[in-house]
């Protein structure tokens, strides 16, 4: 035993000797140069260092070690840190929820002081949420604040920049440190690095910023807008360039880029290399040098070729004709570009890597642009022949829907925001991102009516969902005798007898109550009587709405709110709402044959009396007219088929003001349902054939006739023969129709040709094969 351990110890002492003699040179460089070594690895490898690695860039593009003003990432990350001391901030931390819960999603402007400088682009942004259904006049009501002081451009060298904000907003007693703020920027930081600062601290604000670097974006609390130019109309806009549901022609181009290139500092490196992609046929890259005074000081030998190629397309046409536009990023991350391709339908391919991207909580990018990387520029001719002309067609559809929906105007920009702001207040009811991306978009679909798809009236074809087999008759009762009219009871025998026909509710808007609940007439289905609203001389409140009768006269109250039949009545249950005129006469296969129809186009007005509309170019102004013609565009509410939903977007969605001009004009709550319906669905209304003819008088207020054949660029048709102008001047009708194409920004309604009657209607075949023969009776 012992001699087996003297052996492992011999063996041990010569292995060590041996590796003490032959590795002990290794074993003390190793020792003492481990520190060397280590410093060494960490500023391995030297890319300027060609005897390590061959260069295959220029010089200048390479990263040089040890330069302070090249910052990683990670640094410039840290750098903004330290500027924007609440880049943690989230709803949940800096924002009170608290103020929001008395009286709702209100927004409140600061009042402009008196010599403050304001842009012409701030000013829209604060008539457009003052415009809003939002905006309130007292900030003790408001879930949000707006500043007035003009933020729009931070540039230290732009004419417009707002010295001594923060001393300003110190002053504020709303501050609050920022606190349910949203402040919004269009530019910020200046030559050279264009960063993202604003040059005061913004404090516990949120942020509704253009060219948005996805670093410094804060997830759920900052708001990403698109960058506009000062032109950009205040509502309305101008449509997309595709008409819809129609097929484009196809183009010419491919991918074009026409616009300054820059030959130093940032962003130069992306358009300096678009020429490496033109090939001067379906791939067009048209640059510029001319830009900046001091452009000829860096010119380089491309220079003089580029400004005289650039001159030879024009940029419209470019447009125009090419399927794919290039979006890069230029000194900022956001162009003005990107909008304009929206509206030409021409898909945008962005190269503007770290934006993020406009609206793009709400918005799926990637069914209307191509996203790709700077550093891939060589690849996007190739990837974008790869997408299938289905695919492409698309895609541009999509980029019309959204220029529509959200980037139109600058009241659709900023509804938008508040919009979104909004859904975070409530996230169990906030919109779902494919009601975002379809028609008729986010801004239209209120989650307080319904989150389930099937309850609206837009998406039963897409997704195999049928309205209700019931309607709801609701009549609207204002004659001034407080007792029964013999019309009425007709019209509710009538109503009652379809067997479509599941309640019926009157409103009852007369300045005496109603009779008792004996002196109505039995129906095979329920009754329901609806005290009008009357709003209180001096109490800046409303009364009513209550059930049954019973109440006394009450003479000192003006007459109910003409816009009170549009109200979304809990009464009303069913998907399709009749609304009616007390004085409508109609039989009972009118009612089930209009029922019928509305049911296979249950986004659109389906009735009977019919108005158009046409353009005055004497007087410059819409003029609209109840003449038989073979054209419409309005169908009354005082016998006509919609889906309730209306009710909601009605009384919801338009502003106070525009309630208060209908109640304030006569004969004027049926027209804008018909504008807010046209806006919304970009559809004309449906006449169905019925017995005996009813017009509503719109021509006594029609405006002048133009001459034959005349039209003006934005009318959609002229006045029919038959529309006379009157010695008295507009009617309210007339003027009710202007101040509704004034506050769209356009004249929303849509004209049609169309009259649906049965099948067989008048036909030279027995009656008993006829299933509503009753309509051909006189």
């Amino acid at each position: 035993m012992q001699t087996r351990k003297k052996y492992i110890f011999l063996t041990f002492l010569a292995s060590w000797l041996l590796l003490f003699f032959f590795g002990g040179d290794q074993l003390r460089r190793f020792a003492f140069f481990s520190g060397r070594k280590a410093e060494a690895r960490r500023s391995w490898p030297r890319w300027t260092d060609r005897s390590l690695l061959k260069s295959f860039a220029d010089p200048e593009e390479l990263q040089r070690d040890g330069d302070p003003s090249l910052l990683s990432p990670r640094e410039r990350r840290a750098a903004w840190l330290s500027a924007h001391r609440s880049s943690s901030c989230r709803m949940e931390t800096c924002f009170d929820f608290s103020r929001c819960e008395r009286h709702g999603f209100k927004v409140f402007t600061y009042p402009q002081e008196r010599g403050q400088p304001i842009s012409e682009s701030y000013s829209k942004i604060l008539s457009s949420i003052e415009r809003s259904r939002y905006h309130t006049l007292k900030a003790e009501e408001a879930c949000l604040f707006i500043l007035s002081i003009d933020t729009l451009d931070r540039d230290l060298l732009s004419a417009q920049y707002v010295r001594d904000v923060d001393e300003k907003i110190r002053g504020f007693p709303l501050w609050n440190g920022g606190q349910n703020h949203l402040i919004f920027n269009l530019y910020s930081g200046t030559w050279p690095g264009y960063s993202g600062e604003l040059g005061f601290d913004t404090g516990q604000a949120m942020l509704a910023k253009a060219s948005f670097d996805t670093q410094s974006f804060r997830p759920g609390f900052d708001v990403s807008i698109p960058l506009f130019s000062k032109e950009h109309p205040q509502r309305g806009g101008d449509r997309g360039w595709l008409y819809r549901d129609s097929v484009p022609p196809k183009k010419k181009y491919l991918l074009v880029f026409k616009g300054k290139r820059y030959l130093t500092g940032i962003g130069s490196g992306t358009r300096n290399a678009l020429h490496h992609i033109h090939n001067g046929q379906d791939i067009i890259s048209l640059t510029t040098c001319k830009h900046g005074k001091d452009w000829q000081k860096h010119k380089d030998t491309r220079c003089d070729k580029d400004n005289v190629d650039y001159e030879r397309l024009d940029y419209q046409e470019l447009l125009h004709n090419s399927t794919f536009c290039i979006v890069p990023r230029g000194r900022r991350l956001g162009p003005f570009r990107f909008l304009e391709a929206l509206q030409a339908a021409c898909i945008p391919v962005l190269l503007s890597d770290g934006w993020e991207l406009p609206f793009a909580e709400a918005i799926d990018w990637g069914k209307a642009a191509v996203v790709g990387s700077e550093r891939l520029l060589l690849q996007i001719p190739s990837a974008v022949r790869c997408i299938p002309p289905e695919r492409l067609l698309a895609f541009q559809q999509q980029t019309q829907f959204l220029w529509d929906a959200y980037f139109s105007s600058v009241d659709k920009i900023v509804h938008t925001t508040l919009e979104i702001i909004k859904d975070r207040l409530s996230p169990h009811r906030s919109r779902s991102r494919r009601l975002w991306n379809a028609l008729p978009g986010g801004l239209l679909l209120l989650p307080g009516f319904s989150t389930h798809l099937g309850d609206f009236p837009f998406y039963y074809l897409q997704h195999g969902y049928s309205p209700s087999e019931k309607f709801t008759a609701f009549i609207r009762a204002v004659s001034q005798a407080g007792s029964l009219s013999q019309p009425l009871l007709r019209l509710i025998q009538a109503v009652s007898g379809s067997r479509f026909c599941a309640q019926i509710v009157v409103l009852w808007s007369c300045e005496k109550p109603p009779p008792p609940s004996g002196k109505w007439p039995q129906s095979a289905v329920p009754l329901t009587i609806i005290q009008g609203r009357r709003k209180v001389r001096g109490a800046g409140r409303d009364v009513g709405h209550g059930q049954g009768a019973g109440a006394a006269p009450q003479p000192v109250l003006p007459p109910p709110q003409l816009s009170d039949r549009f109200f979304p009545f809990a009464a009303i249950q069913t998907d399709a709402v009749l609304s009616l005129d007390e004085d409508t006469s109609l039989s009972t296969s009118e009612v089930d044959f209009a029922f019928s129809v509305w049911r296979s186009f249950p986004e659109r007005i389906v009735g009977f009396p019919s108005q158009s509309h046409f353009w005055d170019p004497e007087r410059a102004r819409w003029g609209c007219t109840s003449e038989w013609t073979n054209e419409l565009s309005m169908v009354l509410t005082a016998a006509a088929f919609y889906h309730r939903y209306y009710h909601s977007l009605f009384s919801e969605y338009l502003p106070a003001g525009l309630r208060e001009l209908v109640d304030g004009l006569a004969a004027c709550e049926d027209i804008l349902m018909n504008v807010l319906v046209a806006a919304v669905t970009k559809l004309p209304p449906i006449k169905v054939t019925q017995r005996k003819q009813h017009k509503a008088g719109c021509r006594d207020g029609a405006a002048g006739t133009p001459p034959a054949g005349q039209r003006s660029p934005s009318a959609p048709h002229t006045a029919p023969a038959g529309a006379e102008g009157t010695k008295g001047g507009f009617s309210q009708r007339q003027d009710c129709l202007n101040q509704l194409a004034d506050w769209f920004g356009y004249m929303p309604l849509v004209s049609s040709r169309l009259r649906l009657d049965p099948v067989l209607f008048k036909d030279q075949v027995s009656v008993l094969r006829k299933k509503y023969p009753s309509l051909e009776k006189p």
